[in-house]
C-alpha cells in the first residue's frame, strides 16, 4: 500500500524528479547514518576516545547490508529507526570494537546529521534546476524584450505591454527567491552533535574538539551548541521550498492562461503522448503548468508541521520532530517535480507573436485608452479627458468603430493629433527597458548560486 503520491510507482514519476527520489530513499538514508557514524568514530580516534580501528571497520560495512526492511520493523517498535541501525552495526563490528561505537552521542545526533547530509544532495539538485530555470527564462526575455503583447489586469486587457518583459518578471520572481538559498545552506548543513540531551558530558572536556573533528570529516559547519529542538533552521528550509514553488506556481499560471485556446499566445514544448485526453484526441493539456501548481498547491500543507516543530518541548519532544519525516522530503519531492516542469518550460516554451499581435489588436483600440486620455489632457484637462474617453470605449463596445474612429469624430479632439496614443513604439520600449532591468536584477541573484 502507498500512502504517498511520491512514494507510488504509478503517480511518483509525475510528481518528484527520479534524482530527488533517490537522495530519499530507504537506502541512502541508512548510507547517512553509516557515514555519520565513521565520521564520528574517525574523530574520536584522533582524540584517543575510541580505537584507530573503529572509522575503517565502519566504512566497510556496505550500506546494502542494513537492510531497510528488517530495520523498519525495528523501528516500528522503537520508535526511531536509529536504534535498530545501531544494533545492526554492532552485530557486523567485530567484537573489540563494539563497545566504542556511537560513543558520546545519540539517536538524534546521528538522525538529524544523516538528514543534512541528504539535504545537501538536494539542495545540490535544487540550484542546478534553479539555474537552469533561470538561464532558459533569460534567454526567453532577451529574445522577446520586443515583442509586443496585452499586459492583462484583473483578466481585462490593460495595456501593452512586452512579452519579454513577463518573461522578465517571471525570472527575477525565481530569481530572488534562489538568492538566498548560499545563506540558507550555511545555516541548514550544520552537523548535530548534543549527546542525550545536548551536553556531550559523555565526552568531557573533549567535546568541542569532537564535534569540530566530526563536522570537518563531513565538511559541514559545527555549532557548538545542540539544534535538537532549535527547529527554525528545518522550518526555514521547508518554507524556502515552498517559497519557489510558488514564484514557480506564478509562471505556470500565466502560462496556462496564455497557452488556453482562446488566447493561444504560448504552447507548452510538445512531446508526442503528453498532454492528450482519453476523450478527446485534440487535446494537449498544459501538464507541467499542472504538475507546478499542484506541487504548490500541496506543499503548503506540509510547512505546518515544521513550523509546529519549533516549538519542541524540553530537550527532545514527543511527535514534533518525527512529524518533520513525513514533511520535509515530502516537500523536497515536491519542489523536485515543479523544478522538473518549469526547467522544461524555461527552456522550450513556445511563445507566438502573430497571436499576441492579433490580441493586442482584439479590443479595436482600448488598449491605448490611458495614452490617448494622456494625450488629451494638456487641451481639456485630466478630468474631462478621461471622460471622453471613456464614453468613447464604450462606443467601441458597443461596435460603433475602433476607439482611434470613435474620438476622431468627436468634435472636443478637433485639431489633437491623437496619432501618437495609438502608437505601440512607446509600449515597446519601456517593455523593453523593464525587461532588462529585471534581468540585471535576476542575474545578480544568480550569480550567488554558482557551486
Amino acid at each position: 500500500m502507498t500512502f504517498s503520491a511520491l512514494d507510488s510507482a504509478l503517480l511518483g514519476p509525475l510528481f518528484a524528479a527520479e534524482a530527488m527520489r533517490t537522495v530519499f530513499a530507504d537506502e541512502a538514508r541508512v548510507a547517512a547514518m553509516l557515514r555519520a557514524e565513521a565520521a564520528l568514530a574517525r574523530a574520536e580516534a584522533a582524540l584517543g576516545l575510541v580505537p584507530d580501528a573503529l572509522a575503517p571497520a565502519l566504512e566497510a560495512i556496505p550500506p546494502a547490508s542494513l537492510n531497510p526492511v528488517a530495520l523498519g520493523r525495528g523501528t516500528a517498535l522503537s520508535g526511531v529507526p536509529v536504534i535498530p541501525f545501531v544494533k545492526a552495526v554492532q552485530a557486523a563490528l567485530p567484537a573489540p570494537l563494539e563497545a566504542g561505537f556511537h560513543k558520546g552521542t545519540t539517536t538524534q545526533d546521528i538522525a538529524d546529521t544523516a538528514l543534512v547530509l541528504q539535504l545537501r544532495d538536494a539542495l545540490d539538485l535544487v540550484r542546478d534546476d534553479l539555474l537552469a530555470i533561470l538561464a532558459g527564462l533569460s534567454a526567453l526575455a532577451r529574445r522577446h524584450r520586443e515583442t509586443p503583447c496585452v499586459g492583462r489586469t484583473y483578466g481585462q486587457q490593460a495595456a501593452p505591454v512586452t512579452f519579454g518583459a513577463k518573461a522578465a518578471i517571471w525570472a527575477l520572481g525565481v530569481a530572488e527567491l534562489a538568492g538566498d538559498l548560499p545563506r540558507l545552506r550555511g545555516k541548514v548543513l550544520t552537523a548535530s552533535l548534543g549527546g542525550p540531551v545536548g551536553t556531550l558530558a559523555g565526552l568531557k572536556e573533549q567535546a568541542d574538539a569532537v564535534g569540530e573533528g566530526f563536522a570537518g570529516e563531513l565538511a559541514l559547519r559545527y555549532d557548538p551548541a545542540p539544534w535538537h529542538t532549535r527547529r527554525a533552521r528545518i522550518a526555514q528550509t521547508g518554507t524556502w521550498l515552498t517559497l519557489v514553488m510558488g514564484a514557480l506556481a506564478k509562471f505556470a499560471t500565466d502560462v496556462a492562461f496564455l497557452a488556453s485556446t482562446e488566447v493561444g499566445e504560448v504552447a507548452e514544448p510538445h512531446v508526442p503522448g503528453r498532454g492528450g485526453s482519453s476523450a478527446m484526441p485534440h487535446k494537449r493539456n498544459p501538464v507541467s503548468s499542472t504538475v507546478i501548481l499542484a506541487a504548490f498547491s500541496a506543499a503548503k500543507g506540509q510547512v505546518l508541521p515544521l513550523l509546529d516543530g519549533m516549538a519542541a518541548a524540553q530537550e527532545r519532544p514527543a511527535g514534533a520532530w518525527h512529524a518533520e519525516w513525513h514533511a520535509l522530503p515530502c516537500l523536497f519531492g515536491l519542489a523536485s517535480g515543479a523544478l522538473r516542469e518549469a526547467r522544461a518550460l524555461a527552456e522550450g516554451l513556445v511563445p507566438d507573436p502573430g497571436r499576441m499581435r492579433a490580441n493586442l489588436d482584439l479590443t479595436r483600440g482600448l488598449l491605448f485608452a490611458d495614452a490617448a486620455a494622456a494625450r488629451l489632457a494638456p487641451a481639456l484637462g485630466a478630468e474631462a479627458g478621461h471622460r471622453l474617453v471613456e464614453e468613447a470605449a464604450g462606443a467601441v463596445r458597443d461596435g460603433r468603430g475602433t476607439l482611434a474612429e470613435v474620438l476622431a469624430a468627436r468634435p472636443e479632439t478637433a485639431g489633437i493629433d491623437l496619432g501618437p496614443a495609438f502608437d505601440l513604439a512607446p509600449a515597446i520600449r519601456a517593455g523593453a527597458r523593464t525587461a532588462d532591468r529585471a534581468l540585471a536584477e535576476a542575474a545578480r541573484y544568480a550569480a550567488l548560486l554558482s557551486p
